[in-house]
């Protein structure tokens, strides 16, 4: 499974070319996806007008739909975090370390363009694409 970041679905949205939205484009359709629920929120809430926010929910609901949280997964996220923080990286976002986790513990595959996961695949093994 291939879990698509915000930072991928905003720029999709927006109509930014980049290696990211053009691989999205092609597995749109011809790979299973999914959006984790705190993505879908930070998505949808961009959204100014009606039309787009409801062809948008539309769209990524038609998708698999990932629960990121949970007990399990906040011990893990935080345990990330402090690996991370005593090799001298600093996560900016905790909602990253919450999808970088899920990703690692889930065996997904995560299609970003976020520098802010590059620690987490040089030092946990995070697989990405692209």
């Amino acid at each position: 499974m291939i879990l698509v970041d915000s930072s991928t679905w905003i720029d999709y949205f927006r109509g930014t070319i980049s290696l990211q939205t053009e691989m999205l484009d092609r597995l749109l359709g011809q790979q299973p996806l999914a959006v984790g629920d705190l993505i879908l929120t930070e998505v949808l809430q961009g959204f100014r007008d009606e039309g787009g926010f409801n062809e948008a929910r539309k769209m990524l609901t038609s998708l698999t739909v990932v629960e990121l949280g949970g007990q399990k997964i906040a011990i893990q996220a935080a345990k990330n975090f402090r690996v991370l923080r005593n090799l001298g990286v600093s996560v900016r976002k905790t909602i990253d370390t919450v999808i970088a986790t899920n990703c690692i513990e889930n065996g997904h595959h995560l299609l970003h363009n976020d520098r802010d996961f590059d620690p987490f695949v040089k030092h946990l093994g995070l697989r990405v694409v692209v």
